[in-house]
């Protein structure tokens, strides 16, 4: 750690989305100031939003308003300068892509209480802010989590991942609490399955308490520790209403037909969480919505907190960390330059994989 605490300039060099399908090096300046770390990326996952900026699947208006920037939000990297106690040069740390408004502009903590992803004066890495697909991330001590020793880099770049499940079990947690609820998922791509695996490594439900519907046999067979249907050979309209609580985690356009689903199968005054992004209006029944007195809850990504938890049930747990590593692909991106990271993402996407693409960054 620097012992003084006066602000120095560090040069990263910013593979920066110009444009849909375009990626350019380019050299920009940050400041380093008190209590804030450089970061080497070394690690990344790719997101699904990460795709749709590059290959420009997004809506016009959010390209216009967000383009250029670094993509990449889902990484981990090595401690290169510190401008904080909280971390020496040389440790590995997960980067947590929300930054509150109050650490960019060294507000008063007290002046907003909102948790970072709620809070519309903070930034998100990829999403208007340069991500991590850049040398060097000067990024606040706050938003950094030390990874234990006995992760490996392969699962602690699922940790960000994993952390959007919690933080969304953290608004039912009054309900997760209770003895003998049922709780349901919808969802067998990567955020349902780590969402999934969050409610049973770390909520502690078992085969008979909780149950994901998925749309492909492949996927949800590896769901091992939960009961599991596809969804298409349920019978959501003959079926108990019996669940007290439902994850959506399906996002795009099978949200609606999750959602219609699960107002089938919850219990009078049940809850459903939303966790699936579309980028269209999504038609839900809101007559049985009113008729049983549901509760709707919206999540959005996660905050340092929940990435501490997250990475000490991984740390504590041979179990969970063989879960996650069903995750993993057979196939490592390693990206040099703004020519590899274009190569990586056309055959990302073109592939369209179940497990986490992931990126190995080398700077020198």
């Amino acid at each position: 750690m620097d012992d003084n605490n006066q602000t120095s300039q560090v040069v990263s060099t910013v593979l920066s989305l110009d444009k849909p399908e375009q990626i350019n090096a380019k050299k920009v300046t940050r400041t380093l100031q008190k209590n804030w770390v450089v970061v080497e990326p070394t690690y990344a996952s790719v997101c699904h939003a990460d795709e749709r900026y590059y290959s420009g699947k997004r809506r016009p208006e959010a390209l216009a308003k967000k383009l250029p920037m670094a993509l990449l939000h889902e990484g981990i990297g090595v401690v290169k300068q510190s401008q904080s106690s909280k971390f020496q040069v040389g440790q590995r740390v997960v980067i947590v892509p929300g930054i509150p408004g109050k650490d960019l502009h060294n507000a008063n903590p007290a002046t907003n209480s909102l948790p970072a992803n709620y809070d519309n004066t903070g930034v998100f890495m990829s999403s208007g802010y340069d991500g991590i697909a850049q040398s060097a991330v000067v990024q606040p001590a706050n938003e950094l989590v030390a990874i234990p020793d006995n992760v490996p880099n392969e699962l602690a770049i699922l940790t960000e991942v994993s952390t959007i499940g919690y933080e969304a079990s953290t608004r039912v947690k009054h309900i997760l609490q209770k003895k003998d609820i049922k709780v349901g998922l919808f969802g067998d791509g990567p955020v349902g399955y780590m969402a999934a695996a969050v409610l049973h490594y770390i909520w502690h439900l078992d085969k008979e308490h909780l149950v994901v519907f998925g749309g492909m046999q492949d996927r949800i067979q590896k769901i091992d520790f939960a009961t599991t249907y596809l969804s298409d050979q349920y019978d959501f309209d003959q079926a108990d209403a019996d669940f007290d609580l439902i994850f959506e985690a399906t996002g795009g356009n099978f949200s609606s037909t999750a959602i219609n689903e699960a107002i089938k199968v919850l219990k009078p005054l049940g809850s459903i969480v939303l966790m699936g992004v579309s980028e269209n209006l999504v038609p839900i029944d809101t007559r049985d919505v009113l008729e049983k007195g549901l509760t709707l809850y919206g999540t959005s990504r996660s905050v340092a907190a929940d990435f501490q938890v997250v990475l000490k049930a991984i740390s504590e747990s041979e179990a969970y960390q063989q879960t996650l590593k069903k995750l993993l692909p057979d196939q490592v991106y390693a990206v040099h330059d703004a020519a590899d990271l274009m190569t990586a993402f056309q055959e990302i996407i073109a592939r369209n994989d179940w497990h986490k693409a992931i990126i190995e960054f080398h700077w020198h």
